[in-house]
């Protein structure tokens, strides 16, 4: 959206913030009109803003009619998993190979940051907001990994998938204990990467990105 003008950035962002907030209902079918209304902007830069979401993965468009807010359905979700699979398990075997290195115990301080703030969110007595904020820290954690290879590829095609991402994050999450596993599992990930132990953190991260289907969520 960097090359976008300040209208269609403003419905973007109005629009994204609306579908992560659950304010809009997957089960409804929405007019390019009636969301420009409601923003006040012109149809053009919500056009412009709908046809980015769709490229996003965030929603599905309707010719003609408008658009609806994308559903995590079996496919969606393992086919997204294979993926990330694909992509986080290639940059654990190179951060594992330098951990070491200066720009390795860059990331492993990053990345024991936010297991702190993983844990101290599940301290919140407000379950949703704990939940809420283990789950930022959870993408961040991740996408951690991803970025140290500073791979345009990588952060493309994770960006296509961040809402599946996001879908599948809250429907695990909300199987109870789950939360604290999924931070265990990052704890202990974390201590093979920091020994440069690549094998041991690859598995682990498969079994932990794997986990979803498993638990046959969908």
């Amino acid at each position: 959206m960097s090359s976008k003008s300040p209208l269609q950035i403003q419905a973007y962002d109005y629009l994204k913030e609306m579908i992560l907030s659950g304010k809009l209902n997957p089960d409804e079918l929405y007019s390019e009109t009636r969301m420009s209304a409601e923003i006040g902007v012109s149809r053009t830069p919500m056009r412009e803003a709908i046809q980015c979401l769709s490229q996003d993965g965030y929603i599905t468009v309707v010719p003609s009619k408008g658009f609806r807010i994308r559903v995590l359905n079996e496919q969606d979700m393992q086919e997204s998993i294979q993926v990330r699979c694909a992509i986080e398990g290639f940059c654990v075997q190179v951060i594992a190979a330098e951990a070491e290195t200066k720009k390795g115990q860059k990331l492993l301080k990053n990345l024991e940051k936010l297991l702190e703030k993983q844990e101290k969110a599940l301290q919140n007595q407000n379950e949703e907001i704990a939940r809420k904020r283990f789950m930022e820290y959870d993408h961040q954690f991740h996408l951690a990994l991803v970025d140290y290879l500073d791979n345009a590829e990588f952060r493309q095609m994770f960006q296509r998938l961040m809402y599946l991402i996001h879908l599948t994050t809250v429907s695990a999450l909300a199987v109870p204990g789950r939360s604290e596993d999924t931070l265990r599992e990052h704890k202990l990930f974390f201590s093979y990467l920091k020994d440069g132990e690549g094998d041991a953190a690859y598995k682990l991260m498969m079994v932990h990105l794997m986990m979803p289907l498993t638990m046959h969520i969908v």
